[in-house]
Order: C-alpha cells, then structure tokens, then sequence
C-alpha cells in the first residue's frame, strides 16, 4: 500500500515519488531510519551525500541530502508514522525513543486518542500516530 494515493491533476497522474529530507550527515541519520521503520538503504555509502530509503511497497521513498546549514526551526512538512506491526502507538514511542528519538511534544488524551511528536537524531520532527487497529477499534 502506496503512503500517498495517486491523484490525478488535469487528466494526468501524478506520484510523490520521494520525501526528502535536508541533514548533516545523510548516512547517519538515513540508518537511523533505516532502523526505524525497516526500509533499507540503496546503492549508498557512508561517505556519499545523498542517500536513499526504498519503500519496500515502492514510492514514496525517503532521501537524505547533506545540507551546510543546520536546523533552526520547526520543519515545515514533517512524516507522520503509525505501526503496522502489531504494536500499538505508545510501545512504538518507547521503541523510537530507546532507538534515540526524543520526545518533542505529547498529544495524547486520557481516550487513547491523539499522537507524539518526536525528534530524530538530528531534530527533525515527525509524529507517531496510532495504528489502524487502534484506530479501528479491532486492537486486543
């Protein structure tokens, strides 16, 4: 399953083939990710200044660009990541935050509902949601 539907724009398709993501040291923070959420790492080396995640469900896919200037200010799009693993919102917190994630700002109401935003290790921002089970009500 595709993270972004194909939309059609004036009789054409149109894909979002790739998020990138401007760092300092692409390979790190690409591993870090490549951790995070399973994808691997294509044709790169650490020393290489763009680096790539493959969705193993094809685009989007995820590319780090080293950048000079570091981050100053809350990013302007940001990922937002749920489970499908079979954990639930809060145990994929704690997988991320044990991974080196930190914790940003904390959404969650006393329903269950709401997410946390958190940082990677170069402090970009992005959101664990919860997962289509939660969201559905079929989670045990």
């Amino acid at each position: 399953m595709t993270l972004f539907p194909v939309v059609r724009l004036g009789g054409r398709m149109m894909e979002i083939h790739t998020v990138t993501i401007d760092c300092a040291r692409p390979y790190e923070l690409a591993e870090w990710w490549s951790t995070a959420i399973g994808w691997p790492i294509v044709d790169s080396a650490p020393e290489d200044d763009e680096i790539l995640l493959e969705s193993p469900q094809g685009p989007p896919h995820v590319l780090f660009i080293k950048v000079p200037e570091g981050k100053t200010v809350k990013n302007r799009t940001h990922l937002d990541v749920a489970n499908n693993d079979g954990r639930t919102r809060d145990e994929e917190v704690e997988r991320l935050l044990k991974l080196g994630a930190t914790i940003h700002e904390d959404h969650r109401r006393p329903d269950g509902t709401g997410w946390v935003t958190l940082l990677d290790p170069e402090g970009n921002e992005f959101c664990v949601c919860r997962s289509e089970a939660e969201r559905s009500g079929s989670f045990i």
